[in-house]
């Protein structure tokens, strides 16, 4: 196997029909695949005994092996990556599927996650993978803010952008903080809002309550301070919502195959990892594709994932959203799944 990563022009007409052949067969079985299996499946005329001497130049190129249980041959992750950039041909997304996803992506009157969740869910469906998104901080304009009491120490604080999506967190309230509190907060955020962004509305009244400390009451005070750093996370990392995960499990036969995909999993709670990568699509122009081992994340997995940036109206990525399965998955299907759900989400979002 050469030290190098092999590039489609070393390839001739015939080693690529055949390379092509084989990944195709591979993705639709998973199974090793055989020079009668190739030759049954081409449009030229080529003999078993003239497909193996193919496969074994596209062996010492380093695009395909043979498993020791098998005649049959299987890509390498050399042979997928090179397959993907020079030989896919991706398909166009169905209207149904086109219809499913922009049906779950409305967002009148749910939160921001509620949408995220449906369409990564129906992204997952659809894919037959796990999906996974990154839900950013909320950066809309803001159209009404309410503190609910929910009793003693506790609020609900609800956040309604000015185009129709709902954000609530749960307050922890100091003692002493009533619901005479609570209104004079919401009247106090709600006569300041003026379409900011709770970026911006947090900056002007984080000034305005230094010049202001002494005109407004110390809990009301309290009050505010606590909802800004609610709504805003806390901390500047996004959400990771995970659905499907059991489509990992759908190809599993061995146990030691299993603990890699609970083990995947338990990292991705984590989400430092995959916001690693995210970082890298949010970075790169468009659709991304990490095939096994070129991400830390999946080395031992051997899995895939396709992942596409969401933007806002301003065109500033967002979040991301995408899909993780075997590295087998099916790329010229999903490849347009993705995308144009990362673009249908962008639409809502933005």
């Amino acid at each position: 196997m050469r030290g190098k990563q092999p590039v489609i022009a070393e390839l001739n007409d015939r080693s690529r029909e055949v390379f092509r052949h084989i990944v195709d067969a591979y993705v639709a079985t998973g199974e090793p695949v055989g020079s009668r299996t190739i030759s049954r499946r081409l449009p030229i005329a080529l003999s078993p005994a003239t497909i193996r001497n193919v496969m074994a130049d596209l062996e010492d190129l380093g695009l395909l092996y043979a498993p020791h249980t098998s005649a049959g041959r299987l890509p390498t992750q050399a042979g997928m990556r090179l397959f993907v950039n020079g030989l896919l041909e991706v398909g166009r997304l169905p209207d149904e599927e086109r219809q499913a996803l922009d049906a779950r992506c409305r967002a009148a009157g749910r939160s921001m996650e509620q949408v995220l969740g449906e369409a990564v869910g129906t992204l997952s469906g659809l894919a037959r993978c796990a999906g996974v998104v990154v839900a950013p901080k909320i950066q809309r304009a803001l159209k009404q803010v309410e503190f609910v009491w929910l009793g003693r120490h506790r609020a609900l604080v609800v956040l309604v952008t000015e185009d129709g999506m709902v954000e609530n967190r749960i307050l922890d309230l100091p003692d002493g903080v009533g619901m005479s509190a609570l209104v004079e907060a919401s009247n106090y955020l709600n006569a300041r809002l003026a379409s900011r962004t709770l970026d911006e509305l947090r900056d002007d009244i984080t000034a305005e309550l230094e010049q202001q400390r002494s005109d407004l009451d110390a809990l009301t005070r309290t009050v505010v301070e606590a909802g800004l750093a609610t709504w805003a996370g806390g901390d500047s990392r996004s959400a990771l919502i995970v659905r499907g995960q059991s489509h990992l499990l759908e190809d599993v036969t061995a146990v030691e195959d299993l603990e890699r995909i609970r083990s995947l999993f338990e990292t991705l709670e984590t989400s430092e990892q995959f916001l690693r990568l995210v970082e890298r699509t949010s970075a790169a122009d468009g659709l991304q594709i990490f095939i096994g081992a070129e991400s830390e994340l999946f080395g031992m997995t051997g899995c895939s994932m396709i992942v596409a940036p969401y933007r806002d109206a301003r065109e500033r990525v967002i979040g991301a959203i995408g899909v993780i399965g075997p590295a087998r998955i099916n790329y010229a299907r999903i490849i347009p799944m993705v995308d144009y759900t990362a673009k249908a989400i962008g639409r809502v979002l933005g």
